[in-house]
């Protein structure tokens, strides 16, 4: 098997609020989505255009979302939001007691595939669907705050 290059945890959710802080770094700015998904994203070591592309189909066309029939089908199929946060955390290894984090992409390529990623996933939506897709600030901590339908979360690797 193939080492993984990038990973999602997908979270099925009814909405959910992004604060991160405003260009003047006082007043938080937030972002917020309907019914749909929360997409954390990782992308590792050796990671490229193809893992964007990957994830991307990924992300919009699994059948992860509950329609009102309560039949699984993709987020765009729900006409649903997506909002994209990006997680290097995802990339980490335990060893000891300490959280390692060698197999992330270098910062520069990470925060590129980021928003490529966040591009592919817009265009694919709103191809399809009347929903929205927002994006967190890669590198920049960030408060969540979710309404699930569930637990209903998935991790994807590429």
């Amino acid at each position: 098997m193939n080492e993984a290059t990038g990973r999602v945890v997908i979270q099925q959710c009814l909405s959910a609020i992004l604060k991160l802080k405003g260009a003047d770094e006082q007043v938080p700015e937030t972002i917020e989505i309907g019914r749909g998904i929360v997409v954390f994203v990782c992308f590792l070591d050796k990671a490229s255009e193809e893992t964007v592309e990957k994830l991307t189909k990924h992300v919009t066309n699994v059948r992860l979302s509950e329609n009102d029939a309560g039949k699984h089908v993709s987020v765009c199929d729900i006409q649903g939001d997506v909002l994209i946060i990006p997680q290097a955390t995802l990339g980490g290894r335990l060893k000891g007691k300490a959280m390692q984090y060698h197999m992330n992409v270098d910062k520069v390529l990470g925060k590129a595939l980021y928003h490529k990623f966040c591009q592919g996933v817009r265009m694919a939506v709103e191809e399809v669907s009347s929903g929205n897709v927002k994006c967190g600030v890669y590198g920049a901590r960030q408060i969540l705050s979710m309404d699930t339908n569930g637990p209903f979360t998935h991790i994807i690797d590429v």
